[in-house]
């Protein structure tokens, strides 16, 4: 079955701002709760035929993640790849764009994300041997909560600093645009506004030109 993630982003900027967001969630909300606390490690990567990579990586996976990986092979577009340790769990995860954007950034996007059991190193050089160079690494600190019926995730990324996501995942497809619409309203009451999608283009521009001065540390950019 296909999962399809609506996702918008807000950049919060400082630890303050983030502070602020939790309070106003828990008022809103007072079912709101953090359910994880992680530290990931995230391997971007460009190039590669989406194809290869399911030869290279399709014995890591049984069952239903077969499926899926062939689905979004054949639906999406704009494939975006990359590895992810997530504490000391390592997982393989391809974005494919829905809505015309680019799967790194775009609102809507069909997604496959499954654990695997290889190391970081491992995972990525299947990854390589399929075509693909890397592109970025990135470095980020994520508490995620549970607001309502969405989910919201707040990260203090290496470059970007505080940024919150706002997302839902569904296997209906034609309610795409109710559940975006739903996104909208809760982050209206909760006054954040959404980054857009021109800039926060130019911010992963910037990033991917220069990941090796942040990632790893907690070091930020301001791109208008």
């Amino acid at each position: 079955m296909s999962q399809y993630e609506i996702e918008i982003k807000s950049l919060l900027g400082d630890e303050s701002s983030a502070n602020d967001l939790v309070q106003k969630m828990q008022t809103f909300d007072p079912e709101c709760k953090k359910v994880s606390s992680n530290s990931q490690l995230n391997h971007y990567f460009a190039g590669g035929d989406i194809h290869k990579l399911y030869e290279k990586v399709e014995h890591l996976f049984v069952g239903e993640q077969h499926d899926s990986f062939k689905n979004i092979a054949e639906k999406g577009s704009d494939f975006s790849v990359r590895t992810r340790q997530r504490n000391d769990e390592v997982l393989l995860v391809v974005k494919a764009s829905l809505d015309g954007g680019t799967s790194s950034n775009t609102v809507s996007r069909l997604e496959f994300e499954e654990p695997v059991e290889v190391t970081l190193d491992e995972l990525d050089e299947l990854v390589l041997s399929a075509g693909y160079a890397y592109e970025a690494k990135w470095s980020r600190d994520r508490d995620e909560y549970e607001y309502k019926d969405i989910a919201v995730c707040i990260d203090h990324n290496a470059g970007y600093g505080y940024l919150a996501e706002f997302e839902t995942v569904t296997d209906d497809e034609s309610g795409l645009e109710q559940v975006r619409a739903n996104l909208e309203e809760i982050m209206n009451e909760l006054e954040v506004v959404e980054l857009s999608q021109d800039r926060l283009a130019r911010m992963f521009a910037h990033y991917n030109e220069n990941w090796g001065d942040y990632y790893g540390t907690k070091k930020i950019f301001n791109i208008e």
